[in-house]
This record gives structure tokens, C-alpha cells and sequence, in this order.
């Protein structure tokens, strides 16, 4: 199969995100000009939740944003203030990425065959730093709200066992031990 098209990509990524924030947190982010990681970014502080993609195509899907506005949007989803980075947070932006990251799948399997998803790792804290061990860059989609930055980052490359059956939600029969 063919790699998708970056402006398609774009859109898909771009559509998932606005889609999930106005429906499940009324926010209308402002989409920015997207970009290619080259390297990996300078150490950060926010938190990050990475998901895997699997299939014909493989990568990592992540959303990135500072923890102020993680306690924002989890103020939204939850209809309570929450002021602090704690379990709650990191919940529900494991949620988001889940909602984001599959709502892209979904976009990309007309184009790249059946994918399935892992589970989010969500990360918080100071001075870390994430990338890609796997072949490819990430191509980074930054949105911004009243002066906040939230990101979406893709990073997708063909899988190096392209004929191994896909059951989405299941590891291959293979993966297990008895």
C-alpha cells in the first residue's frame, strides 16, 4: 500500500482533533501550519500520552500540551475545576488521545487497510523528552487556544511484517505464550 498524502493526513488529523473538542469539551482549537520533527524535540514539561498504531502501517499517535491546560480541558470533560495534574488528568487525557488517535485511525484505514490501536501511556512531569525508536519522523499538528498549545503527533511507517493478519483490538496469535 501507499503512504497517505501529508495534506490528506493533515486533514485527517485536523478533523479528528476540532471534531473531539468542540463534541466532548465545546473548545474550538485554532489549527496552526504542521511540521515535520526532524529530531527530537528539546527536553519539556506538560504531559504527553503516546498510543500505538498497528497494521500494514505502524507508528506512534501522541497528544502534547502543558499541564495547565491538561487541568483546563479536564475541568471541561469532568464539569468541575480541577487545579492539579493527578490521576483524574491524566485520565482524561488518555481519553482524549484515545478519541483523537482512533478517530484517525479510522480516517487512515480507507487509505492504509484495517489498524489497531494499544492502549494510551500518558506521561507528566519536567525536562523529558520522547521519540521514536521505529523507522520515520513525526509530523507534529500544533493547535492553540487563548495562548495554550495542544499538539498532535504522527509518526507512521510501513511494518516490516506487512502480511501478518490484523484483528484490531487482539495481539496476533503469535504475540502470545502459553
Amino acid at each position: 500500500m501507499e503512504p497517505i498524502a501529508r495534506p490528506a493526513l493533515t486533514e485527517i488529523v485536523q478533523n479528528a482533533t476540532h471534531e473531539v473538542f468542540r463534541t466532548m469539551l465545546g473548545m474550538d482549537l485554532a489549527a496552526q501550519p504542521d511540521f515535520v520533527e526532524k529530531f527530537p524535540p528539546p527536553p519539556a514539561e506538560g504531559v504527553v500520552s503516546l498510543i500505538g498504531l498497528a497494521g500494514r502501517w505502524v507508528g506512534t499517535g501522541c497528544v502534547f500540551c502543558s499541564g495547565p491546560f491538561a487541568c483546563r480541558i479536564s475541568s471541561q470533560m469532568l464539569m468541575t475545576p480541577v487545579t492539579a495534574v493527578g490521576e483524574e488528568v491524566l485520565d482524561v487525557i488518555a481519553e482524549l488521545t484515545n478519541m483523537i488517535i482512533g478517530n484517525v485511525k479510522t480516517g487512515l484505514e480507507d487509505s492504509l487497510g484495517p489498524m489497531g490501536l494499544s492502549i494510551p501511556t500518558v506521561v507528566y512531569g519536567k525536562n523529558f523528552t520522547t521519540r521514536s525508536t521505529g523507522e520515520g519522523e513525526f509530523t507534529v499538528y500544533p493547535f492553540s487556544l487563548d495562548g495554550e498549545s495542544f499538539e498532535v503527533k504522527i509518526c507512521l511507517a510501513p511494518s516490516r511484517k506487512p502480511n501478518l493478519p490484523v484483528r484490531p483490538g487482539f495481539p496476533h496469535s503469535g504475540a502470545l505464550q502459553g
